[in-house]
């Protein structure tokens, strides 16, 4: 059985998903007191896939989308996410993170001032810093703007843990966050990203050749079977294994999964009071007005 067959039951009704996304958008960012939306646009195909439906949602001249190269960025990434924004008439900014990055690089590891990383440390820092560098400026856009930062991050992303904490997962709304990769694919399909974008191998463009695949170790195909069938399906692993899955990645992606359970949730507070945020204050209702 191929793993192309094991993803048959994550087939996406992609015209009913398309109009709960683009309801969503409109819905939560008008609620609160806005119009407009700012997103960060990489070329990539989750943060197409949210322009587009961002575009729909609110209208291309309330979309803010800003390209936020480093000096190691693929200059493709760039060339794509303008095609995007071309394609939808949204207003975009291009904002070089090189000069915030560098000054904080060179402090840490002056011995490596302009160097490449040269280990895995090195690098998960680097990147870090780059993803959280690009949502201050994010939000910083978003005060001019007049609009809230609209996330990018999908389900694969959120469950595996590959984001950084308030970095790339940083957002206001998160409308593609229980769409596993696979399903973003889909739906990009439907709403027309270029087939280029969605063909591509997906990076987080931290340095040149970077791919998320070669990082995970495994494919998004294989994650996105696994997850679905440990997550949604609530398999135990053995279960999933006898499936015909490496046993390997079954269980490295179920440890990923339950080790970075804190990026997922908001900050835990201690109760103290009667009353506590989280916990026993949680909606409108519990407000006097």
């Amino acid at each position: 059985m191929t793993v192309q067959s094991l993803l048959t039951p994550m087939q996406l009704n992609t015209d009913l998903a398309r109009k709960m996304l683009v309801d969503f958008i409109r819905t939560e960012i008008i609620r609160v007191g806005f119009r407009r939306g700012v997103l960060g646009l990489s070329g990539g195909i989750d943060s197409a896939l949210v322009a587009f439906l961002a575009a729909e949602a609110l209208g291309a001249e309330n979309v803010l989308g800003v390209m936020m190269p480093y000096r190691t960025s693929n200059p493709s990434s760039r060339a794509d996410a303008e095609s995007v924004a071309q394609m939808l008439g949204i207003a975009t900014r291009v904002i070089e993170i090189t000069p915030m990055v560098e000054p904080y690089l060179n402090t840490i590891h002056p011995e490596r001032s302009g160097a490449e990383p040269k280990d895995g440390q090195v690098e998960r820092r680097r990147g870090n810093v780059m993803a959280r560098q690009r949502m201050i400026v994010l939000y910083d856009q978003s005060e001019e703007f007049h609009g809230l930062v609209i996330g990018t991050s999908n389900k694969t992303e959120a469950l595996l843990g590959y984001t950084t904490q308030y970095g790339d997962n940083a957002a206001a709304i998160q409308p593609i966050a229980d769409l596993y990769k696979n399903q973003v694919r889909q739906l990009a399909c439907t709403v027309g990203v270029p087939q280029v974008i969605i063909d591509k191998a997906p990076s987080a463009d931290l340095w040149q050749g970077q791919t998320d695949e070669d990082e995970l170790g495994f494919t998004y195909d294989e994650a996105d079977a696994i997850l679905y069938r440990l997550v949604d399906e609530r398999r135990k692993i053995d279960d999933v294994v006898a499936q015909g899955f490496d046993e390997r990645v079954v269980r490295r992606i179920a440890e990923l999964v339950r080790r970075n359970h804190f990026k997922r949730v908001t900050p835990p507070i201690a109760k103290i009071s009667g009353r506590t945020i989280g916990v026993d204050f949680l909606y409108d209702r519990d407000w006097a007005k």
